[in-house]
């Protein structure tokens, strides 16, 4: 007789240090079966070839992981030069090979032409979807897929070293950045083509490395020490304002209804407290001075 594994309605984020080698789906579906979680979700896709952080949300969690989908992001990140790929990085087939006769000094004046605003084509090795399938999928079969080019911010883009055909960089980045593409896109710049080597992911949003844990950490723990690795939901939500509603207005809140208060400005988003400091959910301030509900927590979400 076979018995169904319970589930926890375990609510929280676990800042995961993501190992090489596996998806990130693979890497959730670890924590979420050590967790005994009900529901769960990561927050930014890494290949399997990328290791880092990679926050995971349980619960009622999940209701607010957008807003670290949508954080920047800081990788370190190894590029080589002189060869190209199928998928620009180490997993595909070389396609070219050049000589790499540049300078440090080349590769830094090539370096600054990407920080800002600019243009990248998400590549054919993706998870986007087109028409329902990734494009992974069509690459897979040969397939090629026009794509349009969107707009990524980098924010910084520091050589950290350089040696022969290899140098490893630190980018602070937008939402929607391929490290990928930036290695292509720089190889194109020097003429000796270049490749993405490795990857790892240092920081998201306010989250650094040095917080993470990794799934073999987390396996020899004890449930209850598991457990403590857990933040709290609302640690998503920490640069928003607040709200403390009293305890009839957070009971008309939870209900779905907007609540009138004073002297409030408007704001798209603000965080919903009760009067005993328990997370009710998010809102909006509306132009009348109302806090409107946006999205809502379970009361007493384990």
């Amino acid at each position: 007789m076979q018995f169904k594994r319970i589930k926890r309605p375990i609510s929280g984020v676990l800042l995961l240090d993501k190992p090489y080698g596996i998806s990130s789906n693979g890497a959730l579906q670890r924590a979420k079966s050590l967790y005994q979680a009900a529901k769960a979700g990561h927050t930014g896709n890494l290949d399997p070839i990328a290791t880092g952080m990679l926050p995971i949300c349980f619960g009622e969690a999940t209701k607010f992981s957008q807003f670290l989908l949508d954080a920047n992001k800081t990788y370190r990140a190894v590029f080589k030069l002189g060869q190209t790929t199928t998928t620009g990085d180490s997993e595909g087939e070389v396609t070219s090979s050049s000589a790499v006769a540049v300078s440090r000094e080349q590769v830094e004046q090539a370096l600054r032409q990407f920080v800002g605003t600019i243009s990248q084509v998400p590549p054919m090795y993706s998870a986007l979807k087109f028409q329902g399938k990734a494009l992974y999928t069509y690459a897979r079969a040969g397939i090629e897929i026009e794509r349009a080019a969107r707009q990524v911010t980098i924010y910084s883009l520091t050589l950290d070293a350089f040696a022969g055909d290899e140098l490893t960089v630190t980018v602070e980045c937008s939402k929607g950045t391929y490290i990928r593409v930036l290695a292509e896109d720089l190889g194109r710049a020097l003429g000796c083509g270049a490749y993405m080597l490795a990857l790892r992911r240092t920081r998201i949003g306010d989250f650094e490395i040095g917080q993470a844990a990794t799934l073999e950490f987390l396996e020899a723990l004890s449930p209850e020490d598991r457990d403590a690795q857990l933040l709290l939901p609302e640690c998503l939500l920490n640069k928003f304002p607040e709200v403390v509603l009293d305890r009839d207005s957070a009971h008309y809140f939870r209900q779905g209804q907007s609540i009138w208060l004073p002297k409030q400005a408007h704001s798209e988003v603000v965080v919903v407290y009760d009067e005993n400091r328990c997370l009710v959910g998010i809102g909006e301030i509306t132009d009348d001075g109302k806090v409107a509900p946006k999205r809502l927590v379970v009361e007493n979400a384990a």
